[in-house]
């Protein structure tokens, strides 16, 4: 198996993409060697705990709703052209991602963290979930078969935020600054929200490099 170390925002719009084409490659390709881990980096790593205002937060990341509208033109082209669903109007609160994060490395314990970053995506963009709400998070645990109320008494202990923090400052340390970025085997790094025919090829090379005897010989 290849190692692909995936660092990633359960909200930014560009990581839903790039995992969805990131799928269809796979798909198309069952007999890929990736190993998949998903990684914290936080897109607003200042972001109050609460959260803010969704309207208020574009604005005034963007310089004001002009400026968000111009930002969101191409997520919305080209999520259309993946065929994916964004309800950009849904979203009303821009979350603080951190007890998210927690989830999904939580999910990962229990070899569930691909179908956890799944529903937190759909319950983002699709549904407008709040995904910085507690409550909110121990149902969407308990929709891939996690158990609600451990979730919920982890969420309020504040367990492993300390350690998602720093793997987040970690990853910024190690000059990762924009996500999604891919990392094949801790060697190759794969910037953005790539095509699935760009991971078909790399998984076709990966194939062929792997099929070769180890002398090099034909």
């Amino acid at each position: 198996m290849i190692r692909l170390d995936i660092f990633s925002d359960p909200i930014c719009p560009w990581c839903y993409i790039g995992k969805a084409r990131l799928q269809r490659a796979l798909e198309a390709r069952p007999n890929h060697p990736f190993q998949i881990q998903w990684h914290p980096f936080q897109l607003n790593p200042d972001m109050p705990k609460e959260g803010m205002d969704r309207r208020a937060y574009l604005e005034a990341k963007f310089g004001g709703k002009e400026g968000a509208v111009t930002a969101y033109l191409p997520v919305a082209k080209e999520a259309e052209a993946t065929g994916l669903t964004i309800n950009l109007e849904g979203i009303k609160r821009t979350p603080n991602s951190l007890d998210a994060h927690r989830l999904i490395h939580w999910a990962a314990l229990e070899e569930k963290q691909n179908a956890m970053v799944d529903r937190l995506f759909k319950a983002y963009f699709i549904d407008g979930q709040d995904i910085g709400d507690h409550g909110v998070l121990a149902e969407l645990g308990a929709d891939i078969g996690m158990d609600r109320d451990v979730i919920a008494r982890l969420l309020a202990s504040g367990a492993d935020a300390d350690d998602i923090s720093a793997r987040d400052a970690d990853a910024r340390h190690k000059g990762i600054n924009s996500v999604p970025t891919f990392v094949i085997s801790n060697q190759h790094v794969v910037p953005g929200a790539q095509p699935a025919e760009l991971w078909m090829k790399v998984i076709d090379e990966i194939l062929e490099q792997l099929d070769k005897p180890a002398d090099g010989t034909a």
